[in-house]
C-alpha cells in the first residue's frame, strides 16, 4: 500500500521572528515562530519545515538557540534549512533534535558535504531544496543563496546532482509562485518526478486542496505551502490553518 503524501507547513525564520515572502522578497512580519508551532501542534501537523531566509545570505551559523527551542516545542518531526555549510553544522542541528537537514546553497558550491552527512546519518536525513525560476528569454535555472545567485544549472540537472551527492529527497519551489497562490508548477514536477528515483516534495503557489490533488496525482511525496497555512484570504489576514481533514474527504 503506497503511502499518503505528506502535507508540510513552511515558516521562515527572519531576523529571530517568524516573517513570510512573496516570490522571495519583501518579508512580513507574522509573529512568534513558537507560537506558530504550538498551533500547529493542535492541529496535528505531519512534519515542520523551517527556513533560515538570513543565514546562508549573510553567512552567518544557524540561529541554534531558535532551532532548539523550535525542536523542542514540536511535536512533529522538524526538517531545518539555511547556513548548513558544514559537517560541523550539520551534527550540532542534529543533536538539537533536527530529523532533517534541507540543504541548498551547498550543494552548488560543495557537492561532498551531502555525502558526509548521508554517510553518518542516512540518506533519509538529507533533503536537498532546488529553488528555480524562469528566465526572461525562456529557460528555468536554479538558484542558491535564498534566490539571489543564479546556478549554471537546471532544475532537472540539479535534481539528478542532489541524488547522486546523496540526497534521500528533494524540495521543488518555484520562486515565482510563492506567495501568489497561482498553484504549483505541475508541469516540472512531472519532469524531475520521472528524472529521479526519490520522493519529491513540491512547493510555491499552493492555494487550495485542489493543488494537492494535482501534485498527488503526478508522483510527489509532499506538498508544501506557507501562505496558505498563514493566511486568511482574501485580506491575508493572519490565521494559521491546516487540512487535516484532506485525506477524509
Amino acid at each position: 500500500m503506497a503511502l499518503q503524501p505528506r502535507i508540510i507547513p513552511v515558516l521562515l525564520l527572519h531576523k529571530g521572528g517568524l516573517y513570510k515572502t512573496k516570490q522571495f522578497k519583501n518579508p512580513a512580519y507574522i509573529g512568534d515562530p513558537i507560537n506558530a508551532v504550538r498551533i500547529f501542534n493542535e492541529k496535528e501537523v505531519d512534519e515542520l519545515i523551517i527556513l533560515d531566509i538570513d543565514s546562508s545570505k549573510e553567512n552567518k551559523a544557524p540561529n541554534y538557540a531558535l532551532i532548539e527551542e523550535i525542536v523542542s516545542e514540536a511535536f512533529m518531526p522538524v526538517a531545518y534549512g539555511g547556513g548548513i555549510s558544514s559537517l560541523s553544522i550539520a551534527k550540532k542541528l542534529f543533536q538539537l533534535g533536527v530529523e532533517k537537514l534541507i540543504i541548498n546553497s551547498a550543494l552548488q558550491k560543495n557537492h561532498n558535504l551531502l555525502a558526509e552527512i548521508a554517510a553518518i546519518y542516512g540518506v533519509q536525513a538529507v533533503v536537498a531544496c532546488i529553488d528555480y525560476k524562469k528566465g526572461f528569454l525562456g529557460g528555468t535555472k536554479a538558484y542558491f543563496v535564498n534566490g539571489t545567485k543564479k546556478s549554471i544549472y537546471t532544475p532537472q540537472e540539479l535534481a539528478q546532482i542532489a541524488e547522486n551527492a546523496g540526497a534521500g529527497e528533494l524540495i521543488l519551489n518555484a520562486i515565482d509562485r510563492e506567495g501568489t497562490y497561482q498553484g504549483y508548477d505541475i508541469n516540472l514536477l512531472k519532469q524531475i518526478v520521472k528524472a529521479v528515483n526519490i520522493p519529491v516534495v513540491i512547493s510555491g503557489g499552493a492555494s487550495s486542496n485542489a493543488d494537492f490533488d494535482d501534485a498527488k496525482h503526478v508522483g510527489a511525496s509532499g506538498m508544501a505551502a506557507g501562505s496558505m497555512f498563514i493566511y486568511q484570504r482574501p485580506h491575508n489576514a493572519v490565521l494559521i490553518s491546516y487540512p487535516s481533514n484532506y485525506f477524509y474527504n
